[in-house]
This record gives C-alpha cells, sequence and structure tokens, in this order.
C-alpha cells in the first residue's frame, strides 16, 4: 500500500469516527413528563427544578373541565382545575418512581382541598398518571404511606392524567423571574416550615 494512500485512508477513518461521535453527542436525549398538584406552582415548580435528571418544570391547570382556563379563573375555583405542574425529565438519571417520592415529600398530604396557606380545590394535591405502570407506582407509593401509619389519611388524590393546560408565561418560572417576591410568598405561606413538621426533613 503506497502510503499516500496508507494517509488518506487513516485521515478519512479518523474523520468518520468524529462525525459519528459528534452525531451521538448531538443526539436529542429521551425525555420523559410526569403531571403533579402540590400547591402553589410557583413553588413545586421551583422544588422539581432542583431535582437532578429533571430538565424543566412547566407550571399549568388540570383535573378540570374549563378549556384554555384563565389564571383568575382558575384561582377563583371556577374551573375544577388545580395548579399543576408538568415535570420533564431525563428516565435514565431519575425514574418515576423517584419523582413520586419526592413530590410526596415537598408536600402536606394531610390536607384536603388546600397546601398550606392556599385554600380550594383548585390547590388540591394530586398524582395524575399518564399509563398504567405510572398508575401502578403511584397507587403503590400512596398505599406504603398509608401502610406505614405515618397517617391516618392521605387527601392526595392519584387520576388518570387530562389535558395539562399551560399557565400563562408570566407564571412559568416565577421564582427565577421575581426571586424576592417568590422568597416572601413562600415563607410567608409557611410551605417549607409545614413540610419539615410532616417529614421531619430540612428542605
Amino acid at each position: 500500500m503506497k502510503i499516500g494512500h496508507f494517509f488518506r485512508l487513516t485521515v478519512g477513518l479518523a474523520f468518520a469516527a468524529l462525525v459519528l461521535n459528534s452525531q451521538a453527542a448531538d443526539a436529542p436525549v429521551a425525555k420523559a413528563s410526569a403531571i403533579f398538584a402540590g400547591g402553589c406552582f410557583w413553588c413545586i415548580e421551583a422544588d422539581f427544578e432542583k431535582l437532578p435528571g429533571v430538565f424543566e418544570a412547566e407550571s399549568g391547570y388540570t383535573g378540570g373541565q374549563t378549556k384554555n382556563p384563565s389564571y383568575e379563573a382558575v384561582s377563583a375555583g371556577r374551573t375544577g382545575h388545580t395548579e399543576a405542574v408538568r415535570v420533564f425529565y431525563d428516565p435514565k438519571k431519575v425514574s418515576y418512581a423517584q419523582l413520586v417520592e419526592y413530590f410526596w415529600r415537598h408536600i402536606d398530604p394531610t390536607v384536603k382541598d388546600r397546601q398550606f396557606c392556599d385554600s380550594g380545590t383548585q390547590y388540591r394535591s394530586g398524582i395524575y398518571w399518564q399509563n398504567e405502570a405510572e398508575h401502578k407506582v403511584a397507587e403503590d407509593s400512596r398505599d406504603a404511606l398509608l401502610k406505614s401509619a405515618r397517617f391516618p389519611v392521605i387527601y392526595t388524590e392519584v387520576q388518570a392524567a387530562t389535558t395539562f393546560w399551560p399557565a400563562e408565561e408570566y407564571h412559568q418560572d416565577y421564582y427565577k423571574k421575581n426571586p424576592i417576591r417568590y422568597a416572601y410568598y413562600r415563607s410567608g405561606c409557611g410551605r417549607d416550615a409545614r413540610v419539615q413538621q410532616v417529614w421531619g426533613e430540612k428542605k
């Protein structure tokens, strides 16, 4: 084999390997989604976005009858919807079961139609499963909590997911856009203090 031909062949193979590696690096990461309601969506969105393996959480409304609901209508309790988040995550880094366990420890499951300082059906807590695998995980997790005798009753609903309606843009990443107002609301609402009281864990 001539030296020139060997050099071109070597360079060609190296270039091909570089292209393949580049394509692999650019390949989209598989995303999965999960839907939870845990009171004020500003807070539960902020909580989930701290969890490794979560790409982002989107604030929105679900569980009601009204199409394209507005914040004003939902917060007034006229739509049947609850404030919720849609969590986008990498299932290779965090499982749905881990999301469910994380969710429990950031809410108060012992109260009905409220979370912390917000009351009404629009602030009820819930896990909204999107397939039978999620359904089983959610119900098994809830049942395990009940069997543990930690709580005499759990009011968090476990329901099949319905349409998730994204909230208005000014609600998305509210904790990043308005950090002072968000911190004041979260502290004033007593969310972290109540979570620690319920679970005995600092957040």
